[in-house]
């Protein structure tokens, strides 16, 4: 059998002591975490790994000795050795290393002080030197949460006990008191009190945050604002959509309740940096927008090209009246929806002319929105966008209405043909006599509707992609937004910057193979790939629903149905 020794590289050069770790259950492995240097008295050493055991709750021992041969300590191994019996436990660690080599000697013996029956001569030990500080700092993946210890391997144990301990390397040896260890210690004291003050005056400043995060959904709760209208409009604006997802983001951030997992933290984490590089990015853009009067000069630009656009509409359906590409349309259904729809183009170009006084204030206020992020910015520029293509969309909502109208007439007419019909109750196609009246009746349907529907697919196709131009420009915006919002910034800085801090596995090189002494590896730590990061730690936000397959869009675009942004078509109707 194979002994596991899991041995910090920072304690190969400590004095003469105790050694302190735990034994991983289950496994035949042992992890060390600190040396207890001489002197001390044994029953301080209990007592303290006792208060150890209390606050971190990990089951901490001594697993035994080690010695390093120093001058005036001649007697120094028999006395650690003769510690086995204040200290006892079922197995009892002996280790040593001799100046200028630098392999360990071990010695494995039961705590009677003889090696065990089974195993002796045949004892084979390995020694796995790790460092402290990223096993300690580092996160093992994929993450386990309440997971037990007979279900993890041996490996997360043994990160499990590190990162546990982290009360017993509080101390170490340049503190004042009755024991002395050497283990893993921060260089900059003077840092962690800093960092430690900081956390102190965060308190206060979340708890007013949170306060002021609980009156604004306070405000939003109000049984006006959830009222039918409001509420419909509200949930289609994707400024509304915006606020309410960072209002969610501001309580969980602001939250004075800690983190008790790693999961939870990361998010916290992700989510405050995010915030902080979309206020940057608003703070941006408000200072290019206010600077050389731009503000004026989208505006003056936004009127013209709103007037040109509604020209190249107006044409457009003057082309389709005529014979566009040669095609002989039905003139009577070909004049009605070409002059309704110019109508509208004339109301909208009214209504143009009527806010063009107001624009260059609107874009001011609104332009100081970017002060909130430059998501919200964009989501306004969302709406606006919406609010300015308004008549394309009542031009695709009448085609495609027309359009869908005509496509399932035709379809109940053609299952007329057949002998069958749309059964509602079972929703099914079950068989139906007809008589001659209303085959006939059918027949003058069908051929109307036939003879309609190249006239409608042709105003139904081109104010379709017009749409759909459209809503790829808000989609590009919408995935901008949901880019900042999702993108765990935090996560990839630290695999970036710290990259044992996300770890998905370990690997081990050889450090030293000497004949007669135990085999030597050092452990480290692989970090989590980029795009594991990204799928592990992306925040999820209100677009990340599960979208149409291409194959459904191509469907409800070739039978009439829309596609964005109302309700779905879940039933069939006939």
């Amino acid at each position: 059998m194979v002994l596991k020794i899991f041995f910090p590289k920072c304690c190969n050069t400590a004095d003469s002591g105790l050694l302190v770790g735990r034994w991983v259950p289950g496994q035949d492995s042992a992890v060390v975490l600190a040396v207890i240097h001489y002197p001390f008295i044994p029953g301080q050493v209990k007592k303290y790994l006792s208060q150890i055991r209390n606050q971190a709750q990990v089951d901490l021992t001594v697993l035994g000795s080690w010695s390093k041969p120093k001058d005036g300590q001649e007697g120094m191994d028999s006395f650690l050795k003769d510690l086995s019996t204040i200290f006892p436990h079922s197995r009892w660690l002996q280790l040593s290393r001799e100046s200028g080599k630098r392999a360990f000697m071990c010695r494995v013996v039961q705590n009677n002080g003889t090696p065990p029956a089974d195993q002796e001569g045949d004892e084979k030990v390995i020694f796995i030197h790790y460092d402290q500080r990223k096993v300690m700092l580092s996160q093992l993946h994929p993450i386990q949460e309440k997971s037990s210890e007979k279900e993890s391997s041996e490996l997360r144990l043994v990160f499990q006990t590190v990162a546990q301990s982290q009360p017993l390397f509080f101390l170490d040896r340049y503190d004042e008191g009755p024991l002395k260890l050497t283990h893993w210690q921060s260089e900059g004291r003077e840092a962690s009190i800093i960092v430690e003050l900081l956390k102190q005056a965060s308190v206060p400043l979340c708890v007013v945050l949170t306060w002021l995060v609980s009156v604004w959904q306070w405000l939003c709760s109000f049984r006006l604002l959830h009222m039918w209208p409001v509420q419909f409009i509200s949930s289609k604006l994707s400024t509304c959509v915006q606020s309410g997802y960072r209002t969610d983001h501001f309580q969980t951030v602001f939250s004075t309740k800690k983190a008790t997992t790693h999961i939870e933290f990361m998010r916290k984490a992700n989510i405050f940096v995010s915030f902080l590089l979309d206020i940057a990015l608003g703070l941006l853009l408000i200072s290019w927008l206010y600077r050389e009067n731009r503000i004026s000069q989208l505006a003056n630009t936004l009127v013209p090209v709103a007037d040109h656009v509604a020209q190249e509409l107006q044409e457009l359906l003057e082309w389709l009246m005529g014979a566009p590409a040669g095609l002989k349309m039905n003139h009577a259904l070909d004049q009605v929806l070409g002059r309704f729809f110019l109508y509208h183009i004339h109301l909208w170009i009214s209504y143009i002319r009527l806010m063009s006084p107001f624009i260059e204030m609107i874009l001011w206020y609104v332009g100081l929105s970017a002060c909130l992020g430059l998501t919200f910015a964009l989501s306004v520029l969302s709406d606006i966008v919406a609010l300015l293509t308004f008549h394309i969309y009542c031009f695709y909502v009448y085609g495609a209405r027309l359009y869908c109208l005509k496509i399932y007439g035709l379809s109940s007419l053609w299952r007329l043909f057949r002998g069958k019909k749309w059964n509602v109750l079972r929703q099914r196609v079950d068989s139906c006599s007809y008589d001659l009246d209303q085959l006939f009746i059918g027949t003058l349907l069908f051929t109307i509707l036939l003879f309609l529907l190249p006239t409608t697919a042709l105003y139904y196709l081109v104010f379709t992609l017009l749409r759909l131009v459209v809503v790829m420009f808000q989609g590009l915006i919408h995935l901008s937004v949901d880019f900042i919002n999702s993108f765990p910034l935090f996560a990839v800085g630290l695999r970036v910057c710290r990259p044992y801090r996300l770890a998905e596995g370990v690997k081990f090189r050889v450090l030293s193979e000497e004949p007669g002494a135990p085999l030597h590896l050092m452990m480290e730590i692989n970090p989590l790939k980029f795009s594991s990061v990204l799928q592990c730690y992306r925040t999820p936000t209100y677009s990340c629903c599960p979208r149409d397959s291409w194959v459904a869009l191509c469907k409800k675009l070739f039978v009439g149905e829309l596609i964005y942004p109302w309700r779905q078509k879940s039933t069939k109707t006939d």
